[in-house]
């Protein structure tokens, strides 16, 4: 992997909020092999600590790979593999139990980022001052967003809007999903559960990042306390400055999908 990558700084931090007893999220920075993780345990079904708990040890355990597309397979391998793990305890279990957490993972090699998620924990980019999200929820809510039945101002107090359509551990067939593109200097990307989302709107997401730069982290967490907290709470913020030079970059453009197996983060295009 890129000795450059050495330079990527991030600070993580989760609070469990005011309302829940127990944290469920569960995080990890890896800036050794250009991995960083958010995962939410699902609320109110059995030990979604434990189900993000077991996302982040398999992903910790990742050696590192020979190349970003060799580290994004083995991510998607593991996680896939989780899913299995947790499907497999559920039904061990007995009854209707479930053991389920979103995940978003974050990549970085070289001079791009890969996104792979599943939920509707989140990844942003701040550039140019302007905040755009990465990822694309996998709820019912976004579901109905999309269909144009549902105004997204009122995603947030809709009833529907704690269900997810995707989970690692959900009686449903696993569905990753990918997102890629070039990252440029000065940008600042963004991992968190929908506890920040829920509780504070991306414009003021926005302000902080720009004003607080890494330690956006911990005023991020903090205002979604005073705002309720009423959810757990997980940030990561990522800033991969000083990598490349300015040259290296061009304008972004996320693609989505699988990567093909012959080409490098660098040199594919993925259409959508």
């Amino acid at each position: 992997m890129s000795a450059g990558r050495s330079r990527v700084r991030s600070v993580g931090v989760s609070d469990t909020g005011r309302v829940r007893r127990v944290n469920e999220d569960a995080f990890l920075e890896r800036p050794d092999i250009g991995l960083w993780v958010v995962a939410d345990g699902m609320g109110g079904h059995s030990r979604g600590d434990v189900a993000s708990s077991m996302v982040c040890d398999s992903l910790a355990a990742l050696p590192a790979q020979h190349s970003g597309l060799g580290l994004l397979h083995a991510v998607r391998a593991a996680l896939t593999d989780v899913h299995d793990a947790l499907v497999q305890e559920a039904r061990a279990m007995g009854g209707d139990q479930t053991m389920g957490t979103t995940v978003v993972v974050l990549l970085i090699n070289n001079d791009h980022y890969a996104c792979v998620w599943a939920g509707d924990s989140r990844c942003y980019v701040l550039r140019d001052g302007e905040l755009g999200r990465l990822t694309h929820d996998h709820s019912v809510v976004q579901d109905m967003i999309d269909a144009g039945t549902l105004d997204e101002s009122q995603a947030e107090s809709h009833p529907l809007a704690n269900v997810v359509t995707q989970a690692l551990g959900a009686p449903v067939d696993l569905a990753l999903s990918t997102v890629h593109g070039p990252l440029r200097r000065g940008d600042l990307l963004l991992l968190c559960s929908d506890g920040l989302t829920r509780m504070v709107p991306e414009e003021d997401v926005a302000h902080l990042l720009r004003e607080d730069g890494l330690d956006a982290a911990h005023s991020l967490v903090a205002q979604a306390v005073r705002a309720g907290g009423r959810d757990n709470i997980t940030v990561i913020v990522v800033d991969p400055s000083g990598r490349a030079p300015d040259d290296a970059y061009t304008e972004p453009s996320p693609r989505t999908g699988d990567l093909p197996d012959d080409l490098s983060w660098s040199d594919q295009t993925v259409k959508r």
